[in-house]
């Protein structure tokens, strides 16, 4: 029975991990508010290294539709600034000389349905990472029968097994919703 509990709890541990990177690739996906997790994965070209805007200036959100980056070097300005500009964000920065602000503009309908469609994509990718897990579970069970496992204990096993599959597929529905009202809340 040990055996089917180690089976279920490593199928449990994937289906976690499936939800939380959807939920990590959720929070990139820009929804018309100011979110400084859409600057993650832009790198900035910081004395002949690569390394994240958050670590070469303070990244803020103060207002709902604006990201402020001050940098904690005068020179990091250009460097900062051309990164964003590269980047696919579409988002241009504007500079004071103290602070980089960007201004989020709100979505057109268009994009919103584009960015819908990009998250139906992440949730699909999602469900289909928790059904791997719970079938290569199924498939270490059957091999556990076959090394002296009792049926019995495999069917016990595949329906826990579905219960914990079912409570993941919920969570995968129920951030793509929540990111679904996010995105389409003018």
């Amino acid at each position: 029975m040990a055996e089917v509990k180690e089976i279920l709890a490593l199928a449990e541990e994937k289906m976690e991990e499936a939800v939380m990177y959807l939920e990590e690739t959720l929070s990139h996906i820009r929804a018309g508010k100011a979110n400084v997790k859409l600057l993650d994965g832009i790198r900035v070209d910081s004395y002949g290294s690569l390394v994240p805007i958050n670590s070469v200036a303070a990244v803020n959100a103060p207002e709902a539709r604006t990201i402020t980056i001050k940098p904690w070097d005068k020179n990091m300005f250009r460097p900062i600034e051309k990164a964003i500009i590269d980047s696919d964000l579409g988002l241009n920065p504007d500079n004071n000389g103290e602070i980089i602000r960007l201004t989020i503009p709100p979505l057109t309908e268009e994009r919103r349905k584009q960015l819908l469609k990009q998250c139906g994509k992440e949730e699909e990718q999602a469900k289909m990472s928790v059904r791997n897990a719970r079938r290569e579970a199924i498939d270490q069970l059957k091999k556990a029968v076959k090394d002296g496992l009792a049926e019995d204990a495999q069917k016990d096993g595949e329906e826990k097994l579905q219960k914990i599959h079912d409570k993941y597929i919920k969570l995968v529905e129920a951030q793509l919703e929540a990111k679904g009202k996010e995105i389409m809340t003018v």
